[in-house]
């Protein structure tokens, strides 16, 4: 059992108050989709790959298949296991678990996001990810993987 305070995400017990989201690295000719979050956002203007919140119940794929329908309207196949970052931001603390993924039917529409585009891999670092995003850049830019928790 633990306790977590909002105000400053202060917490008492076992575990820290800390939000899994579920991010995929959607994989098309030999380049990676990345998204530009929305300007209202707390991490807006940052680019990302794509995902959101687990909810309650659901497993990190069934996250990932419902985040990319909701957000650019995209059915994908989500694919192994990528690797997992923690980053406590000011306002949230997050542990983010990345998959490979491939876009499987319908055209990308944004509907959270402000643009994305399909970039290699080499130039990933030119963007400006949020932080628990850049562990994620550097497993993909060594070509490691690791196997699920």
């Amino acid at each position: 059992m633990y306790y977590c305070f909002y105000f400053g995400l202060h917490f008492l017990g076992l575990e820290a108050c800390m939000t899994k989201v579920a991010a995929a690295v959607i994989e098309k000719e030999g380049k990676v989709l990345i998204a530009k979050r929305g300007k209202g956002d707390r991490l807006g203007g940052k680019w990302e790959f794509p995902g959101g919140k687990i909810e309650a119940g659901e497993t990190p794929q069934e996250c990932l298949k419902r985040e990319l329908t909701e957000e650019l309207g995209i059915e994908a196949e989500i694919g192994d296991f990528i690797c997992s970052s923690s980053y406590s931001y000011s306002h949230i603390e997050v542990e983010l678990l990345a998959y490979r993924a491939s876009h499987l039917s319908g055209d990308i529409r944004l509907y959270v996001h402000d643009q994305f585009r399909w970039v290699s891999l080499a130039d990933l670092p030119a963007y400006d990810f949020p932080e628990a995003n850049r562990p994620v850049i550097g497993k993909l830019l060594a070509g490691t993987v690791r196997k699920e928790p």
